[in-house]
């Protein structure tokens, strides 16, 4: 929905034309509603979820982004208000909505619910970690019995069916609730009604612990190519399951999270943050920059003598850098990737290392055979010896080399030291290949040419 839209409905309301807002609105799915929300102020937001049905209301806050704390409207109702809001939702969003609020206001909230298992499903995602299996499950799922014949697991399907959302196989379990296969629905409907449900459940591909981080989870989703992975504990019981829609939103937060470490920017500051916050957020990492970036400038400080009796090094002392910065964010970018899908073990940290050198050394040659021809054009211009465009070259060469290697070694350090590589790496790589890049320069244009 487009911000005009979403401010012509929040007129309506402004206007007290309440019938027809409310026409509208009921129209709308819940990530549009969610528009609308997001384009209210406080009070405002709060009197719409009041006049919208409560399951409409709940979804659409359910759907608005994290940084517009939609946990705050839903605190700002009375407790009976919001628990009519809860009821409307399935017990992992419910409990996604609830999980930002203080424990006294959740308790508060729960005690209102009508419906005692529902609030004891919640009441139990709750005591889940929110960014774990268990915090994105929904105990809500469809079990068979081993036991059963076909023909019986079909009415326990059709049983369950009103209470479940959006289901496409049935787990099948033993009389203690442990979890021993699945059964899709094309192989149910089409298997003998004779036949027992263990001659023909199908094995599980994966399972998880509830205290699985969310990002393991969805790249074993995305491994095994499924729409849904069950929840076990540690006795093999079946605690709830994990669908794909909720891996989607895991994935979107995990990516964005990731992208923002890697611009120095912190996983505390959403997109939507005010500039105060975002300044503070980022400040102290340009601090840290700045003091590393001095290692680049000692470097030209110490070798000044060269640079002023060579001055069309000058020229070449922001190409060296920039080249290797840009060599070293490659190299970067392509290893805290790797890091991330958990393609990297232990055991091949010298076979990245080793690519990353390859890979600098190659380009190194290509780029620094260009640059080396540039600067030997500019000594013939410039009547200066035409060894410059050796030292250009060397220096280049050798700068490409080092950022390649440093852009895989320093993530992989990090990580084995426990330091997160995605925030802290590019700092250090782009100081790191600055001074290599200016110390190779002006040493070597100071053994050569001087």
């Amino acid at each position: 929905m487009s911000s005009r839209e979403a401010h012509e409905l929040i007129a309506l309301v402004r206007a007290g034309r309440i019938a027809e807002f409310l026409s509208r609105a009921e129209e709308l799915v819940p990530a549009d509603l969610a528009d609308v929300l997001a384009e209210a102020d406080e009070f405002e937001r709060v009197e719409i979820v009041k006049l919208l049905p409560p399951s409409l209301s709940g979804q659409a806050l359910w759907e608005l982004p994290q940084e517009e704390h939609p946990e705050e409207t839903l605190a700002a109702l009375e407790p009976e208000e919001a628990a009519e809001i809860v009821e409307g939702l399935p017990d992992d969003d419910a409990a996604d909505l609830l999980g930002e609020l203080e424990p006294e206001e959740q308790r508060l909230i729960l005690s209102k619910l009508e419906d005692p298992e529902q609030r004891e499903d919640v009441e139990e995602l709750l005591q889940y970690d929110p960014e774990s299996a268990g915090g994105l499950m929904t105990a809500h799922v469809v079990t068979v019995s081993v036991s059963e014949s076909v023909a019986e697991a079909l009415d326990a399907v059709r049983r369950q069916a009103d209470q479940v959302e959006d289901f496409s196989e049935a787990y099948v379990v033993d009389a203690d609730r442990r979890l021993t296969g699945v059964m899709s629905f094309k192989r149910l409907v089409l298997a003998p009604p004779d036949r027992s449900v263990r001659e023909v459940m199908e094995e599980l591909d994966a399972t998880v612990p509830p205290e699985m981080d969310q990002e393991e989870v969805a790249r074993l989703m995305a491994r095994y190519n499924v729409s849904a992975i069950p929840v076990i504990d540690r006795d093999q019981r079946l605690l709830g399951r994990i669908t794909f829609d909720d891996v989607t939103d895991v994935v979107e937060a995990e990516a964005t999270e990731d992208l923002l470490k890697f611009g120095g920017v912190s996983a505390d500051e959403n997109l939507g943050a005010e500039w105060r916050v975002a300044t503070r957020s980022r400040l102290r990492w340009l601090l840290v920059n700045l003091g590393t970036a001095a290692g680049g400038a000692l470097v030209v400080w110490m070798l000044q003598g060269t640079l002023d009796r060579i001055w069309t090094l000058a020229i070449f002392m922001p190409i060296v850098g920039g080249l290797g910065g840009n060599t070293g964010t490659q190299a970067l970018a392509v290893t805290i990737r790797r890091l991330s899908l958990g393609q990297i073990s232990p055991a091949e940290f010298r076979e990245v290392v080793g690519k990353e050198m390859l890979v600098g050394m190659a380009n190194g040659l290509v780029i620094g055979l260009l640059a080396g021809g540039a600067a030997l054009a500019v000594a013939s211009a410039t009547g200066q010896t035409p060894w410059l465009g050796a030292v250009v070259f060397m220096a280049m060469a050798g700068n490409l080399l080092v950022a390649g290697t440093l852009g895989s070694f320093v993530p992989l350090l990090l990580q084995r030291f426990g330091i997160d590589p995605a925030i802290a790496s590019s700092v250090f790589v782009t100081a790191l290949t600055d001074m290599c890049g200016f110390a190779l320069l002006l040493g070597l244009a100071s053994w050569l040419l001087l």
